[in-house]
């Protein structure tokens, strides 16, 4: 009992420690990019020694790997909604929100994915080719096949993808010019619900209806 307490304790402690490793990874890499982040930085961050993070993560390359496939997990599940079965509408909708609350929660996230898209992708290049090609293409049949239904507008599945990427994501890449734009605040609650209502409804819109 008490060695399966101990263990219990243990791993709890390992998740804690991996997440706080994770979270100061992103956001060094989204600050310093991959050549100016180090361990030493992300250990301070997280607030614990150098030898731990070395512990969980050998080198700075595989926690990196293993925080761009954290982000793009947390962006593929978000896509969950984007199935045969569902409504196109509500369902590139609820994509749609789920990206810009992301924007808004974790925005160090997107601008790690940005900066290493930008240096033509120097270590994740093979994510790209295996991981973003099979779900993106996954994506793309299911919209070809609502449009052969006739559930909504013919638009290119792969371009729609690739505005509602540019437009939710704008929000965490760019929240320095979004911010200065909006008198040098961050947006209120308020403002985040219209930001998703507006882009909803432009988005929507080109494939046949508005957004609610």
């Amino acid at each position: 009992m008490v060695n399966k307490s101990v263990r219990g304790i243990q791993s709890r402690n390992r998740v804690e420690v991996t997440a706080r490793i994770l979270s100061a990874a992103e956001q060094v890499f989204a600050e310093y990019g991959y050549s100016g982040a180090s361990i030493s930085r992300i250990a301070a961050t997280a607030g614990i020694p150098k030898s731990n993070v070395i512990y969980y993560f050998e080198t700075k390359q595989a926690l990196y790997r293993r925080v761009v496939g954290e982000i793009f997990d947390v962006w593929r599940d978000a896509a969950d909604t984007i199935t045969i079965d569902s409504d196109p509408l509500d369902a590139l909708g609820g994509y749609i929100d789920t990206k810009l609350e992301l924007a808004r929660t974790r925005p160090f996230g997107s601008k790690v994915w940005a900066n290493e898209i930008i240096q033509r992708a120097p270590i994740v290049q093979d994510y790209l080719e295996d991981e973003l090609r099979a779900w993106t293409d996954d994506k793309i049949a299911v919209i070809q096949t609502w449009i052969d239904n006739g559930q909504m507008r013919e638009v290119s599945p792969r371009h729609l993808l690739y505005a509602i990427w540019a437009s939710t994501q704008h929000y965490a890449d760019f929240v320095h010019q979004v911010k200065t734009l909006n008198d040098g605040s961050d947006f209120s609650d308020v403002q985040w619900q219209e930001t998703k209502a507006a882009v909803k409804d432009i988005l929507l819109r080109g494939v046949g209806s508005g957004g609610s």
